[in-house]
């Protein structure tokens, strides 16, 4: 039942079914192929927003599960300093739902003048960057016409994720595929709790997210839409990171919220946040650990049975319906939040 009577959470809805046609997919077979043929040593991503915060979880699956290092571009090189990298022995990927930013569009460009393998990953196959990439990857999730990405981002992790598992020829990885849009559709029950503690973070004005591995995207997403739906300055970080001098802002009552599945980061991160409850922080926590669910003022549970290399897919929708929630406990725009445009055009 829909708890709002917004756009976005209907996009936030259409998740699992977007989700489910992507595993359809056969064009990942073939751009699988055409990747291991050339033999990259690197991998170059080049996005902007949503679209970087994918870019993030690929750092992870590309160099947990392929031995390959992920740069982020720094599109200014090429568009402002006019000076385009040297791709020799790089894939070059562009990420972006519209497919239509300059930037973006301009290091893939160069990229393929180099004779770089090129890929596009975007919402629209007669896009400027899919049509110039050698080879793209269509997220099929249907027009998206609230500002706030949610369908596409899920799509672009996932998109991500079978690319992964096809390159690395794993055939346990594409099994747990299959249960993917299970779970998503798992989480969406996450909307209801959120929603009846929404009232609490109405006066929020700032908070911190908490993030590492697969889910140091999670932290950057969540926060971004944080961010424009609500306009809370929501900083991300990862775990390791918030040590190294952020950890000194929190005092009694500070909102932090904090993304913990199952998996390698689980137990470290529960050691933070006894030191945050030490210091009274507000902890929301995302997570399907029990140990790290009884730490919260607000748990948030997650499907049992996720993977770790998945789950960014699946925190993402209680983090969506938490920016949702804020926004509406704030009274904004819940589609369109002030100052914003669905494509944004950055050189």
């Amino acid at each position: 039942m829909p708890l709002t009577d917004s756009i976005l959470e209907t996009e936030i809805r259409q998740q699992p079914a977007v989700i489910a046609q992507l595993l359809e997919d056969k064009t990942f077979v073939g751009v699988a192929a055409a990747i291991r043929a050339a033999d990259p040593r690197y991998v170059l991503i080049a996005a902007r927003g949503t679209s970087d915060n994918a870019a993030r979880y690929a750092q992870y699956l590309f160099g947990i599960h392929l031995g390959l290092p992920v740069a982020l571009a720094a599109p200014s090189i090429s568009t402002l300093y006019g000076k385009p990298l040297n791709y020799r022995d790089t894939v070059v990927i562009g990420i972006s739902q519209s497919g239509s930013g300059p930037d973006i569009l301009q290091v893939v460009s160069d990229a393929a003048a180099q004779g770089a393998l090129t890929l596009a990953i975007t919402n629209n196959p007669d896009s400027p960057l899919a049509t110039t990439a050698a080879h793209h990857l269509a997220l099929g999730a249907g027009p998206e016409l609230s500002v706030a990405a949610t369908k596409t981002y899920t799509a672009q992790l996932t998109t991500l994720a079978i690319l992964t598992a096809h390159l690395a020829g794993n055939s346990d990885m594409l099994a747990q595929l299959d249960g993917l849009p299970a779970l998503v559709d798992a989480a969406l029950g996450s909307g209801v709790d959120i929603a009846a503690r929404a009232e609490r973070y109405r006066f929020m004005e700032y908070c911190v997210m908490l993030g590492r591995g697969y889910n140091y995207a999670t932290a950057f997403e969540i926060a971004l839409k944080l961010k424009e739906l609500s306009y809370v300055v929501a900083e991300p970080y990862s775990t390791a990171d918030f040590r190294h001098g952020p950890k000194a802002m929190i005092e009694a009552n500070f909102p932090v919220v904090a993304i913990v599945p199952s998996g390698a980061i689980y137990e470290d991160t529960v050691g933070l946040l006894r030191e945050l409850i030490d210091r009274d922080a507000d902890l929301t926590v995302i997570s399907d650990g029990t140990e790290a669910l009884d730490l919260a003022a607000v748990p948030v549970r997650l499907p049992t049975g996720v993977p770790e290399w998945l789950s960014p897919i699946v925190t993402a929708v209680p983090g969506q319906f938490l920016a949702l929630m804020v926004a509406r406990a704030k009274g904004r725009s819940l589609d369109k939040p002030r100052s914003l445009t669905k494509v944004t055009q950055t050189r």
